[in-house]
């Protein structure tokens, strides 16, 4: 895993403390890598890519490591509650006390997989105390064949909260995906869509104008074009971040540079994930560590990103006040 190297021993101790959010986690890329070795016994060792200078390749080489990996497990509504029920008890362990993760469209596509049963062994799998939204990932073309129907039929899923665009960034954001999202909204559903990532700043803006998500996975690279930045800022949008995915998938990102430093300072609210942690080998207090260590973030503005994430959490306000006052008392 990215571990602290740290000549502070305390701070792990204070992110520990701290409650925290998860709001960008892909539920296959989140398969604990015991459930991994149970029907891969080859994996003696975790994948290469959990080293901290790993780089993969492109985008291609990460997600054929990811789904080699997590539909080895992935393959009924009980895999995935029992996946969910081991990932939801590592949050806990972590003090983190809220969690959106989403479920790929692609096992009902090409396994044959039940999206609502799916749906509902997640849901079943919350420990009490923890808060979970789940989330609906469809890919650029994930409307094709038997999907529209699928697709249809998920806005009516009660316990569904939303939807979220998965996929590469490069691929055509095809004329079914906008009139999507807004029933998806109409239906009382929270829309995402990763952006940001590979694709450029051009890349964000054309997916805030046509998808009008209400907030955006990664965004990363809208760093690179003011006005982007002032347009998310305007509509209150927040970027779900994941530095450490960062640091081993994107060219010429590391924790050292990583956007996120200047995406706060210039009024952005962001929120820190891991993403895909069986590709990463990273945890949520790796995340707020390796900020501190490698990024220069200072204790105050790892109470600040904590904040930010029950801000954007799809709670109540009674229900965040705990852990905001909390954080407050921490930043006095």
């Amino acid at each position: 895993m990215v571990k602290n190297i740290s000549t502070n021993p305390s701070l792990p101790d204070f992110v520990q403390s701290l409650p925290k959010t998860e709001t960008h986690l892909h539920l296959e890329g989140a398969l604990p890598f015991e459930l991994l070795q149970r029907v891969r016994p080859e994996f003696k060792q975790p994948p290469a890519s959990w080293a901290h200078n790993f780089k993969f390749r492109d985008f291609g080489h990460f997600e054929k490591e990811l789904l080699d990996m997590a539909f080895s497990w992935f393959t009924s509504p009980e895999r995935y509650h029992e996946a969910a029920k081991l990932i939801f008890a590592k949050h806990v362990a972590q003090n983190v006390k809220y969690v959106e993760t989403s479920f790929a469209s692609g096992g009902i596509e090409f396994l044959g997989l039940n999206g609502r049963e799916v749906l509902a062994a997640i849901r079943a799998a919350v420990p009490a105390g923890l808060g979970v939204r789940v989330f609906f990932g469809i890919h650029h073309n994930g409307a094709g064949g038997k999907m529209q129907a699928v697709l249809d039929e998920a806005l009516t899923w009660n316990e569904l909260a939303g939807v979220d665009l998965h996929g590469f960034e490069d691929a055509p954001v095809e004329a079914w995906t906008a009139p999507y999202w807004q029933a998806a909204r109409r239906a009382g559903k929270y829309t995402k869509a990763h952006a940001g990532e590979f694709m450029g700043a051009d890349f964000v803006r054309r997916i805030l104008d046509e998808l009008e998500p209400q907030r955006i996975e990664h965004g990363t690279r809208s760093v690179e074009d003011a006005g982007v930045v002032a347009e998310i800022k305007r509509r209150g949008i927040a970027l779900d971040m994941c530095p450490i995915s960062n640091h081993k998938l994107m060219p010429g990102i590391s924790l050292g540079n990583h956007p996120i430093r200047r995406l706060l300072d210039a009024g952005v609210k962001v929120t820190v994930s891991t993403d895909d942690p069986i590709c990463f080998g990273n945890t949520v207090t790796d995340e707020y560590v390796a900020l501190a260590e490698r990024a220069g973030f200072s204790r105050k503005e790892l109470v600040q990103l904590a904040r930010n994430g029950f801000e954007v959490a799809l709670m109540s306000a009674a229900q965040k006040k705990p852990w905001l006052d909390q954080l407050d008392a921490a930043l006095r």
